[in-house]
C-alpha cells in the first residue's frame, strides 16, 4: 500500500468493520450510502451517522441525503454538515425524476459545504458538476466506474477526462467508484484518479493478495479445490 498515490476509502455501513478500517493508516477516509445502511437494517439515519462520527474523528467520511425533493435535499445537506468538520455531503447528480442537482450543488459548495457529489457516470455529468462546484471549497467528484464497465464501456477514459479536468484545482478531487475488483486500484493509479472507495472485503483481498506469487497462488486454489471436495465427501 506504501507505494500507492492514490488514496483508499473504505466503502460500507458496518460500524465494526468502519472501526477496524479506521485503524489503518493507509484508509484515509469513508464513503457510506442508503442502500448500504438499508441493508444492514439500519432504520435511525442520523443515529448511526452520529454513532459512526463518535468513533472515527480524524478522517473523511462521506453522508449522503436521501431526499428526492431538492429543496429538501439542501436543508438535509446543511443537518449532514453542521455533524462535523470531516463530514463531506452525498448529492446524487440527479433525483428519481431525472432533475439535475448542478444548481443545488453550485448553491451548497458557494456555501462552503464539502460535497461529494454521486453517481456521475458521463463526461456531461463531470464537465456539470466541475462547473457547478466552488473551486477553492474541498470537493469530491465520485464516477461509478464499476457500473460503467458493467454495461461493457471501459471507465479508464472517462476517469482520464475528470482527472485532467480537475487537476488544477486542489480542493477538488475525483473519485473511482463502485469498485468491483482489486485490479481496479492499479486502474484508478494510471488513470491519475484522486480516490478509490473499496468494500471491506476488497480492502482485505488486495492486503493478502496484491504481489502474491502466480505459482503459489496456483497451488493454493488447487489445494482449496481437493480440501473441499474431501470435506464434503465426493465420489464418482
Amino acid at each position: 500500500m506504501n507505494n500507492l498515490k492514490i488514496k483508499i476509502y473504505a466503502d460500507g455501513a458496518d460500524i465494526n468493520e468502519m472501526i477496524k478500517m479506521d485503524n489503518e493508516n493507509f484508509v484515509t477516509g469513508f464513503t457510506t450510502n442508503p442502500t448500504l445502511m438499508s441493508r444492514l437494517g439500519i432504520t435511525d439515519y442520523l443515529g448511526f451517522a452520529k454513532d459512526v462520527l463518535s468513533k472515527i474523528k480524524n478522517k473523511s467520511i462521506s453522508f449522503e441525503v436521501f431526499s428526492d425533493d431538492i429543496d429538501d435535499m439542501y436543508r438535509q445537506a446543511l443537518i449532514l454538515r453542521d455533524l462535523g468538520e470531516n463530514v463531506w455531503v452525498k448529492i446524487p447528480v440527479t433525483n428519481t425524476k431525472s432533475v439535475y442537482t448542478y444548481d443545488l450543488i453550485n448553491k451548497l459548495s458557494s456555501e462552503g459545504v464539502k460535497i461529494n457529489a454521486t453517481a456521475l457516470f458521463t463526461k456531461d455529468h463531470i464537465k456539470n458538476v466541475y462547473d457547478s462546484l466552488d473551486k477553492n471549497v474541498n470537493s469530491i467528484i465520485s464516477i461509478f466506474a464499476g457500473r460503467i464497465a458493467n454495461t461493457g464501456i471501459d471507465p479508464e477514459p472517462t476517469m482520464e477526462f475528470a482527472a485532467d479536468l480537475t487537476k488544477e484545482y486542489k480542493h477538488i478531487e475525483t473519485l473511482w467508484a463502485s469498485s468491483r475488483e482489486v485490479f481496479n486500484v492499479i486502474q484508478a493509479e494510471r488513470t491519475n484518479t484522486d480516490i478509490i472507495t473499496l468494500p471491506f472485503s476488497l480492502i482485505k483481498a488486495y492486503k493478502k493478495e496484491v504481489g502474491k506469487n502466480l505459482d503459489e497462488f496456483s497451488l493454493e486454489t488447487v489445494k482449496m479445490f481437493y480440501n473441499d471436495a474431501k470435506e464434503s465427501g465426493f465420489s464418482l
